[in-house]
């Protein structure tokens, strides 16, 4: 795989923790200054390597949550289990260093300059993050691409960006279905993204839709089956997952 090839080549760099920005109960962005990154695309992710005093080595990736042109961060969601994230998203403070190495990938990235179809995107919780890099390019470009991004989440509280997401206009349509709880008076979406809400929500074929589908496997394939189900061909149905089989 390309990714495969790139990751091969990269090298592990200190990086200083510039800011840091909790958007929910457990999770958290994290800024960072890179004095040797080469620059990334909307979409790619970025390795993270914690060593332990006693030489024990964790690593994971997260998605670049940060738009290109814009100062590096991640947002990382607290994995109560996790060898790296309650590190991450507890006691890493701005002025602390970490080791990092990327971007990396080359499919899951939106090629503005080469197709502006409408772009669907469909988040399952955290799955959100390279969206937020997708959408902030967008912005920055002065791109009028219609997108359309759904959320599932346990809970409003769980939305992650919401404010920034809330605030979102100019050909951008933010659709949030809640899973486990519903305010009062909520007159959204609720429960898990069935082939009924795609068909609601989805762009017509005959638009020529890319879709990004990004969360945990059990979402990512549901999603992808009713975006098939849709006429939606493979080959405008790029996935990214994590984690186990669990969803939002």
């Amino acid at each position: 795989m390309a990714g495969t090839a790139v990751r091969g080549r990269l090298t592990w760099q200190d990086v200083t923790v510039v800011a840091v920005t909790d958007e929910t109960a457990s999770v958290r962005t994290i800024e960072l200054e890179v004095p040797d990154w080469a620059g990334h695309q909307a979409g790619q992710h970025l390795d993270v390597r914690l060593t332990a005093e006693d030489g024990y080595v964790a690593e994971r990736s997260y998605s670049i949550a940060s738009a290109p042109g814009e100062p590096v961060a991640i947002t990382v969601e607290r994995l109560d289990d996790g060898e790296v994230s309650p590190y991450l998203t507890e006691e890493l403070r701005p002025g602390d260093e970490i080791e990092i190495r990327g971007p990396i990938g080359g499919y899951f990235v939106w090629p503005w300059h080469e197709d502006d179809s409408p772009l669907l995107l469909l988040a399952g919780g955290s799955g959100v993050v390279p969206f937020r890099s997708m959408l902030r390019h967008r912005a920055r470009i002065g791109s009028s691409t219609p997108a359309k991004l759904l959320l599932s989440a346990r809970s409003l509280p769980d939305v992650i960006y919401r404010s920034e997401l809330d605030a979102l206009r100019d050909g951008v349509e933010v659709i949030y279905t809640l899973t486990r709880q519903q305010p009062p008076g909520w007159s959204g979406h609720s429960g898990r993204v069935t082939n009924a809400l795609l068909r609601e929500v989805a762009w017509p074929i005959s638009q020529h839709p890319i879709a990004y589908v990004c969360g945990p496997t059990a979402f990512v394939e549901s999603v992808a089956a009713g975006l098939v189900d849709l006429s939606y061909p493979a080959d405008r149905i790029k996935t990214e997952r994590y984690g186990g089989v669990g969803g939002p």
